[in-house]
C-alpha cells in the first residue's frame, strides 16, 4: 500500500501542519514504511500464543488499605497560633470590598 503525498497534505491539514515538498515526499516514505511493517505483524500466525496483559510477573506489592485512627483534633489544634470553631484561622487572602 503506498502513501501518497496527497494523503500525507490531507493528515498535514487536517493537524493545521503544513509541509515543504521534500517533507511531504519523506513523510510519504516513512508511512508507507510503517504500515508495511504493521501489515508483516497482521501475517503472523498467533493462534497457539496464550493472550498476554503483561509482559512480566510483577503484582502489587502495596500494604494493605486499612483504617487507623488519625491524631486527637484538639492534639493537633494546640500547635495553631490561632482557631476559630475548630478550624485554623488565617489571615484573608482576597480582599472582598468593593473598592479592592
Amino acid at each position: 500500500m503506498a502513501i501518497t503525498r496527497e494523503e500525507v497534505r490531507h493528515v498535514a491539514s487536517l493537524a493545521k501542519l503544513e509541509f515543504s515538498e521534500e517533507k511531504l515526499d519523506m513523510f510519504a516514505a516513512q508511512m508507507d514504511d510503517i504500515i508495511n511493517m504493521v501489515q508483516q505483524l497482521a501475517e503472523v500466525d498467533t493462534t497457539d500464543v496464550p493472550v498476554t496483559t503483561h509482559v512480566t510477573d510483577a503484582f502489587n506489592v502495596m500494604r494493605e488499605d486499612q483504617a487507623v485512627k488519625g491524631t486527637d483534633r484538639d492534639l493537633l489544634m494546640e500547635n495553631v497560633p490561632e482557631s476559630q470553631d475548630g478550624f485554623i484561622k488565617v489571615p484573608a487572602i482576597i480582599d472582598e470590598s468593593e473598592e479592592g
